[in-house]
């Protein structure tokens, strides 16, 4: 089929509307409907017989007749509700999530090939399911909750997995249960927990949600501690951190080459070498090594003391 050929869903009334190549039927949930309403209207559309569907099938195919394309649509969108049921648990507009499904149904009818020998409803509910679930994880959380085909599938197999474990009321699944669902869905334990914890939590909700203040001026977001330390206070860290190593690297200035390196090996390094591996590398025994250092450490506190006094770091004593 040429990829040229669109039947694209719509919202409003039940009659088509053709337009050159293209068809449009409204087919999806409006939302002045309510959903009883709408499930015993679609009801009303015959199921098709499958010498019928192949044939509506091809005059779609090979001549692009709308009429057939509609009469697919619309015979199929018991099917798309009963699907659209498995997501209620989300707590989605089940009219929305009806509408998505409806527009899977579109795209499976626009490329369905009736030669291939199988059922349109067999080939259609994975488009259903897709464009649900593409809705689903758009819609339910603000923050992306995964791409990869495992991720979707550990979000949308966790809640019936523990459902079969009679696990749905805890909190932190046990850990043999945690084992058995990463096992079964090829994701990593650490995975789970975090899917599990975000669901837990029912979606994401705003900041500016209002709440308490009879005016309607009070937010969420205006209650919410930040307990991380003040920028002000992380900056003055800094620049004290700062000033202090530049005094620092001024008084090591006044060192010796051998008192510096010793110095750094024994104060300084992450791995601070010992006074006897010292000593050989010096060919001096291990105590003076030891009186070295401590000369180098008295030689840097004295220069740094003083420059601080005079820098007004510090106030001399």
């Amino acid at each position: 089929m040429s990829d040229t050929k669109t039947v694209p869903a719509k919202r409003g009334t039940t009659e088509t509307k053709k337009s050159g190549n293209s068809a449009s039927f409204s087919v999806a949930l409006s939302p002045e409907q309510g959903l009883n309403r709408y499930l015993q209207e679609i009801r009303k559309f015959p199921m098709l017989e499958k010498n019928e569907e192949f044939m509506l099938a091809k005059r779609w195919a090979e001549n692009e007749d709308t009429e057939a394309a509609e009469r697919m649509v619309t015979s199929h969108l018991r099917l798309v509700a009963k699907i659209a049921m498995g997501y209620r648990g989300y707590g989605l507009p089940i009219g929305e999530v009806i509408s998505e499904g409806n527009v899977g149904l579109m795209q499976a009818v626009k490329k369905f090939d009736p030669d291939r020998g199988f059922r349109l409803s067999t080939y259609a509910m994975w488009w259903i399911r897709a464009a649900i679930q593409e809705y689903v994880l758009r819609s339910w959380s603000l923050v992306k909750m995964g791409t990869t085909a495992a991720q979707k599938k550990l979000f949308f197999n966790l809640r019936r997995m523990k459902g079969e474990m009679k696990a749905i009321e805890d909190g932190d699944l046990r850990p043999e249960h945690l084992k058995k669902i990463a096992t079964t869905l090829g994701v990593k334990e650490t995975e789970v927990i975090s899917m599990n914890r975000r669901m837990l939590g029912g979606g994401d909700a705003s900041l500016n949600v209002q709440i308490g203040a009879e005016d309607g001026s009070t937010q969420w977001q205006d209650w919410l501690e930040d307990d991380t330390e003040s920028q002000e206070s992380t900056l003055a860290d800094t620049q004290e951190h700062d000033a202090r190593m530049d005094l620092l690297q001024d008084a090591m200035a006044d060192l010796n080459d051998r008192e510096r390196d010793i110095f750094m090996k024994r104060r300084l390094s992450e791995t601070n070498i010992t006074l006897e591996e010292l000593a050989k590398i010096y060919g001096v025994s291990r105590e003076r090594i030891r009186q070295i250092e401590a000369r180098a450490f008295e030689k840097i506190q004295k220069a740094m003391v003083d420059a601080a006094s005079q820098s007004g770091l510090i106030e001399a004593g």
